[in-house]
């Protein structure tokens, strides 16, 4: 019957009735933490009623609910999220793995998954595997021990038997290549193919022949980043050129050597970092940028546009968006299709890049 008077109307007055009447208010000094109970006995109202106005439930009326948010914000009550959550078996949490802390790329997709997420109404949790199998195992299980409802794996070395099994446990998206066969995986890319041709085709447009690649190394996009320069060079009736190196400053500069040492004039480099690392070592070497080799990197980073590097650039940002719009959608309908979304890649010409010299 009280909660239908608070309702009616009434409540203003009995509520500053039990403000003043109520000795709630938890001691300053004990450092006991408000409750809801202190919350319904300082509104005047029920438990009950005090837990369906902290949800945003439209059963309670707009007086009783003022009343209570005003008790809650009095007492500094804090409403614990986790249990309740875990009562409605929900935590509105995702679990996003990424590769490396280190590079820049990776961070500029995750700025995108937490605007996203957010957007949402989730939260997230982050881990790293540091580009270790087992590492990444160990940590993607523990958030799943948290009870994430879903999972962001930005760039990752796990097997497909691996992202299969973690596929059907919690919806997931993995985000900078496509994972094609597995049920319920959806996948966020660039076009590292094509990215790659474009690279060619800028330097052969400004009349570079002797082109050189240096690789990211062994692993899934540094092989699609080789196929597409190598496809591009046999379409221009060039002969490819390809050095080892890594996804790394250091990669780029041991690559860049071997490549400058075997007469190139221009240098197709397989990531951003390792572009740094290649001008690095053309500078050691008392080689100028465009003028002596041009440089062309690869992702777009907005980290590098100070250092006028011409580069193929991914939308990274909306690449992470699109991954967590992505999740959301499967958490609310896992039984739809998968999707493979592949974004588009560009050119972007810079002070690196110019004519090649007669």
């Amino acid at each position: 019957m009280a909660t239908h008077r608070h309702g009616s109307g009434a409540s203003r007055g009995v509520s500053d009735h039990a403000r003043a009447a109520s000795p709630a208010r938890a001691p300053s000094g004990n450092g006991r933490r408000p409750t809801l109970h202190d919350v319904a006995a300082r509104a005047g109202v029920s438990k009950s009623l005090v837990s369906l106005a902290l949800q945003g439930s439209t059963k309670v009326a707009p007086a009783s609910r003022d009343a209570i948010l005003a008790a809650a914000d009095e007492l500094g009550y804090r409403p614990n999220r986790t249990a309740s959550s875990l009562v409605r078996q929900r935590t509105h949490t995702i679990g996003v793995h990424i590769l490396d802390l280190h590079n820049p790329v990776f961070a500029e997709i995750l700025d995108g998954v937490h605007e996203a997420v957010r957007g949402h109404g989730y939260s997230t949790l982050l881990v790293t595997g540091n580009a270790d199998p087992t590492t990444e195992r160990t940590e993607i299980t523990r958030l799943l021990e948290s009870r994430v409802e879903g999972l962001i794996l930005i760039a990752h070395r796990l097997s497909d038997e691996d992202l299969a099994q973690i596929a059907a446990e919690v919806p997931t998206v993995v985000v900078t290549w496509q994972t094609q066969g597995i049920p319920g995986l959806d996948s966020v890319s660039g076009d590292d193919v094509a990215g790659a041709m474009l690279a060619v085709d800028h330097l052969v447009g400004l009349g570079h022949e002797r082109i050189a690649h240096v690789s990211g190394g062994d692993n899934r996009i540094a092989h699609q980043r080789r196929t597409g320069y190598e496809w591009a060079m046999t379409r221009h009736g060039l002969e490819p050129r390809v050095v080892e190196g890594a996804f790394t400053e250091s990669g780029g500069y041991t690559g860049a050597r071997a490549a400058v040492d075997a007469g190139a004039t221009a240098l197709f480099v397989a990531n951003d970092l390792a572009a740094i690392g290649a001008m690095a070592a053309l500078r050691d070497r008392g080689l100028r940028v465009p003028e002596d080799v041009s440089v062309v990197g690869y992702d777009g980073m907005r980290l590098l546009d100070s250092l006028d590097l011409t580069t193929v650039a991914q939308p990274l940002a909306d690449m992470g968006r699109t991954a967590a719009d992505l999740l959301i959608e499967r958490i609310g309908d896992p039984n739809r299709a998968v999707v493979h979304s592949q974004m588009e890649t560009r050119i972007l010409a810079r002070g690196s890049s110019g004519p090649v010299r007669s």
